[in-house]
């Protein structure tokens, strides 16, 4: 099969490899639509994300869509043919983190895409029956792919409580951000104020549901918002988004950003503010499934490029190109 590896920083190779065979419990997938993530474009340009560090060639691509066309044994063979969206995860079943239902914690996690798993950006993968979730027809393979960033907002929202008439603030309009504000709107907020300096994001997260696009250097954010939700890993827009949040609010921090930044704790505590982050997902591939389904979300209009396997390398650089969000390679 065909195979994008990343060989060293800046540097894709395509290679070929030998079709994976399905462990029993797994199922075998030809892989159709990857989409390209941050992550997958930090590890391309600087070989790590902090402790996880490229030491090996690397296959990237964890947000993915594929058909079952092999099943390994205990697996019903009649999940052969069915259309999937995967989620990328092999958490260990036996760990305390795993048993609690916080899987996506797991300390042993074997993750897609993050050293030293490979990831999609290939003809075929193989995963856990479970962690395959079937999609009906009227989802499209980029939709199944992107399932993945959108439970990344799920589980935000989730911590955020974002419920009817919440006012949400998101800091970052690049694709979480947009997925943030869409499901913000299907959850039923009343407000969702994003900021962005880039005027091109801010139009995209108007387009799709935004009730106010704030560029920082310019605006005010306001004040007395339920929750905020940092998409963008920027030590100013946490600490605008903290300080703009009504007391008892809640911050959730999805953004990747510096391993350490200065935080107004004396504000959090005096105004007993909530705050957490996100790592991943747990339990989310239903709900996302369903809200695309059901229209609630629309996927398909954050695709702005389109490459084949044999353009990786121009697809993890395509987010440099004006009015960007979501690149796919298509790889079949």
């Amino acid at each position: 099969m065909r195979v994008a590896v990343l060989v060293e920083p800046g540097r894709i190779e395509m290679e070929q490899r030998p079709v994976p065979t399905p462990a029993p419990g797994d199922v075998l997938i030809r892989v159709s639509s990857v989409g390209v993530c941050g992550s997958d474009t930090h590890y391309y340009r600087h070989g790590r994300i902090g402790s996880f560090v490229v030491n090996a060639p690397l296959v990237l691509g964890h947000e993915a869509a594929g058909t079952i066309v092999g099943v390994g044994e205990s697996v019903d063979p009649s999940r052969i043919g069915q259309r999937v969206s995967i989620e990328p995860q092999r958490p260990d079943p036996d760990s305390a983190e795993t048993r609690r239902g916080d899987y996506n914690l797991c300390p042993h996690m074997r993750f897609f895409g993050t050293p030293p798993i490979d990831g999609a950006l290939c003809d075929y993968v193989t995963i856990g029956a479970e962690f395959a979730h079937a999609v009906p027809d009227t989802v499209s393979d980029d939709a199944a792919a992107l399932c993945e960033p959108l439970s990344v907002g799920i589980a935000a929202l989730r911590k955020a409580g974002i419920a009817e008439g919440v006012r949400v603030l998101v800091t970052g309009a690049g694709p979480i951000g947009i997925v943030v504000v869409q499901l913000a709107r299907a959850y039923g907020a009343s407000e969702i104020a994003v900021s962005d300096p880039d005027e091109s994001r801010r139009n995209q997260a108007h387009t799709h549901g935004a009730t106010a696009a704030l560029d920082p250097t310019t605006d005010e954010l306001g004040c007395d918002f339920d929750a905020f939700i940092d998409a963008s890993g920027a030590h100013s827009a946490v600490t605008a988004g903290i300080r703009a949040l009504r007391p008892a609010g809640t911050a959730v921090l999805v953004g990747l950003g510096a391993e350490t930044m200065e935080l107004p704790t004396q504000l959090i505590a005096n105004r007993e503010l909530t705050l957490t982050g996100v790592f991943r997902y747990a339990n989310t591939w239903p709900e996302a499934i369903s809200l695309v389904e059901s229209r609630r979300v629309d996927l398909d209009s954050m695709v702005t490029g389109r490459f084949p396997l044999e353009r990786t390398a121009e697809a993890l650089d395509s987010d440099r190109t004006p009015g960007s969000v979501k690149t796919v390679v298509a790889v079949s």
